[in-house]
């Protein structure tokens, strides 16, 4: 009889029961659990969601403001059945409970829904409908850092992590069961309400029907259920395809992507290219595939125990507004005060130009150029619901070691957003967006291109010439409309590419001939028109130049350790800084022109039209880079750029002349730049007979399928009195009419026909 008057603790707060038993000592599955509900998993359901439904009435903000309990009102109202949850919030009212949330989030998740759908069904009695109050669904953000792709372990399946990373293809938005019901073939039987879990996990049919068969003249068949579609309940969800930003990829190292699983509230959130820091459940799924052969049975019997991981999304934010921006740092007030202070500054204009690519010697110009090109104009929108973009396109065009790639590379860190891409490895749907089949569903979907990828940043095109014309051709429609439009495989879409274009070539003979003109520019007139500047890049060979940059040069590899950002020369800004300054200035600032500016503009338009036009004039020749309304939009957006540096609200006389100056130097120069005599350079009648005789003598000396030293036939045909430059520009002709061709690193010539 010891012990009789013994009976026990009593208590409801029994949250947590880690041994899986109930509050006053008895077994979970024999129904035990003080706390009066089940106690699933270790979890006393009753009690938690009590405690998640106390912390959604009763949480409220310093003012006494109570911020749940009027989202859930306020969405429910508007037929929006979902609450966005801070997780740090939670922790505050209840660091436990959050902490087993982070742990267990599949179990918790259901209850905190379950506690949400109650609430809504208190704080919005009473209803107008008589319907039941319909589910909730519960998404989370946090505030905690967020942890790489790559980091990732297998130690945090079913946990609850965040990621960042890029949106790189989307699926349609599809319909999942997550109740059904079943019914028998044979005795026509029915099971309602099947629970299916949520996320990419499916439900496996019984094999036999649960009825009593005894007595039965007809036995239920194998495999006897069919699913009634009529009695389903569906929630949407759709399939995302998730890249790890460019940031934490290791050099030299492809980056990873995991698929992500949203449903309900969360599907269409995003687009392909957009920027996004991800709350969700990080699990599995099955891999193994039925198969048909035995050797197939066998290797799929091996695989039983590999999963791959997928994650199951219960949070999406988007780093900014619109597609594909970068997350752009909230500024403290100080910050703020300081980049206004910077914009105040004067000389501010020529302090950016001097911090772009410190470690390069000279190309002052072209610094200041780039510098408009990460600025860019104002993008404006026309009553008539046209755009105009404020993205400046800009090409280096020119010889070989003049440091192209590097200002390219420099660019790809500063810019918010910056994508670096070589035009060898780029094919057309690399760099726009590519149509691919869907290996799960079998469907097309599209995957963005780099110029996606970048929209709100720069891409940077190097060795632009070495581009297929075709590949080219793709992207004229991103460089000025700023959208891509596809028309593949049943698809038809138009996506966003507002980003500038920085691209870099060599000229058609590898250094830039002067007495060759515009025989050096490899690119048709569509696609250079495109460009806003267009930058002749010469090796010049000068003493006094080349031991300047040679003492530049070895400076630079003697001090590579001892500079850092820190140590920056005095009137430059850091690195950090001028990436802030640009996002900065670029969301807050957005300049038009001011009448006497615009007037300035007008004029200078008409002089230089006429100007290149009496140039053609003279050569008797259309320019390789015509001057056209699309080159006055690039002075508009130029000056616009400069007077977004000082924060300048409208474009004065002094950026317009600035910006003139900038494309005189640069597109102006570029399109008047040599002998520009025409491709054959032979205008009088006279010459025109001399080069027939000159090409007949070299058909004679040179029969099809011969191979000859070039510099032998120029010193055999100088004896016959033709100049050595008029025989130069007949080979050349020969060459681009494809009856010889360059061998042997062009010492050798080779007559096709």
């Amino acid at each position: 009889m010891a012990g009789f008057d013994d009976l026990g603790v009593f208590f409801n707060e029994n949250l947590f029961d880690n041994n899986n038993t109930g509050g006053d000592g008895t077994d979970a599955a024999n129904g035990g659990g003080a706390g009066g509900g089940p106690v699933i998993g270790g979890i006393n359901s009753a009690a938690i969601k009590k405690r998640f439904k106390e912390f959604l009435r009763q949480y409220h903000t310093t003012d006494f403001e109570y911020k749940y309990r009027q989202q859930i009102r306020d969405r429910y109202n508007l037929d929006q059945y979902c609450c966005d949850i801070t997780v740090d919030e939670l922790r505050q009212y209840d660091d436990d409970l959050a902490d087993r949330l982070k742990k267990q989030p599949i179990d918790y998740l259901k209850l905190f829904e379950l506690a949400a759908t109650e609430v809504a069904d208190e704080v919005t009695r009473p209803r107008n409908d008589e319907l039941p109050v319909r589910y909730m669904q519960v998404m989370l953000n946090s505030d905690e850092h967020p942890v790489a792709l790559r980091e990732i372990k297998s130690d945090q399946i079913s946990r609850l992590v965040k990621l960042p990373g890029i949106v790189i293809a989307a699926s349609n938005v599809r319909a999942k069961a997550t109740k059904i019901s079943l019914q028998c073939r044979g005795c026509r039987e029915i099971v309602n309400d099947l629970n299916i879990n949520a996320g990419l996990e499916g439900y496996l049919l019984p094999r036999k029907c649960n009825s009593d068969q005894t007595g039965r003249a007809v036995k239920c068949p194998i495999d006897p259920y069919f699913i009634i579609p009529d009695r389903c309940e569906c929630v949407d969800f759709q399939l995302l395809k998730l890249q790890e930003v460019p940031e934490s990829v290791p050099h030299g190292e492809m980056p990873r992507h995991l698929q992500l699983y949203c449903d309900r509230y969360l599907c269409d959130k995003v687009v392909p290219g957009n920027r996004v820091t991800i709350v969700g459940i990080y699990s599995i799924k099955k891999v193994a595939k039925p198969s048909k052969s035995n050797a197939g049975a066998a290797e799929s019997k091996s695989n039983i125990g590999i999963r791959a991981p997928y994650l199951r999304v219960v949070g999406i934010h988007i780093n900014t507004e619109g597609p594909g921006r970068a997350g752009i740092i909230p500024y403290t007030p100080d910050e703020e005060q300081m980049f206004r202070h910077l914009a105040s500054d004067k000389h501010i204009y020529e302090r950016i130009a001097r911090s772009i690519a410190p470690s390069i010697y000279g190309a002052v110009d072209m610094k200041k150029a780039i510098a408009c090109l990460l600025f860019s104009g104002s993008r404006k929108r026309l009553p008539d619901g046209l755009t105009r973009r404020g993205d400046i396109n800009l090409l280096l065009l020119g010889d070989p070691g003049t440091a192209k790639s590097q200002l390219l590379k420099f660019v790809e860190k500063v810019a918010p957003i910056g994508v670096y891409t070589s035009g060898k490895g780029s094919s057309a749907a690399g760099l726009t967006a590519s149509v691919i089949r869907d290996p799960a569903s079998r469907n097309f979907v599209m995957e963005g291109g780099a110029m996606v990828l970048a929209d709100g940043g720069v891409v940077c095109i190097d060795e632009f010439d070495k581009m297929r014309e075709d590949d080219r051709v793709a992207i004229h429609e991103a460089m000025e409309q700023q959208t891509i439009s596809i028309a593949k495989a049943g698809i038809t879409t138009t996506l966003n590419s507002r980003c500038s274009v920085l691209a870099a070539a060599n000229s058609v003979f590898g250094r830039w001939d002067d007495s060759k003109a515009d025989q050096n520019i490899d690119f048709m007139p569509t696609i250079l028109s495109r460009f806003d500047m267009i930058f002749i890049v010469k090796d010049e060979h000068n003493e006094r130049r080349d031991a300047t940059i040679a003492k530049h040069v070895m400076d630079v590899h003697m001090n590579a350790q001892k500079t850092g950002a820190e140590d920056a020369v005095e009137g430059e800004l850091s690195l950090d800084l001028l990436k802030k300054y640009i996002a900065f200035v670029r969301s807050q600032c957005g300049p038009r022109l001011s009448e006497s500016a615009a007037d300035k503009l007008k004029k200078h338009y008409v002089l230089m039209r006429n100007g290149n036009r009496e140039h053609e004039q003279e050569i008797q020749k259309k320019s390789a880079i015509p001057i056209t309304i699309r080159q006055l939009e690039a002075v508009v957006r130029i000056s616009e750029s400069l007077a977004k540096m000082q924060l300048q609200p409208f474009v004065t006389d002094v950026h317009v002349d600035e910006a003139l100056r900038l494309f005189r130097v640069s597109t102006l120069a570029a399109a008047q730049s040599g002998d520009l005599a025409g491709a054959e350079g032979f205008t009088s009648e006279e010459e025109q007979q001399s080069m027939l005789r000159l090409e007949k003598q070299i058909k004679r000396r040179f029969p099809i399928g011969a191979q000859l030293s070039q510099s032998s036939i120029v010193n055999d045909l100088s004896k016959q009195n033709f100049t050595e430059q008029a025989i130069q520009k007949v080979l050349y002709c020969m060459i681009r009419k494809g009856e010889i061709q360059h061998r042997m690193q062009r010492k050798m010539l080779y007559r096709l026909k």
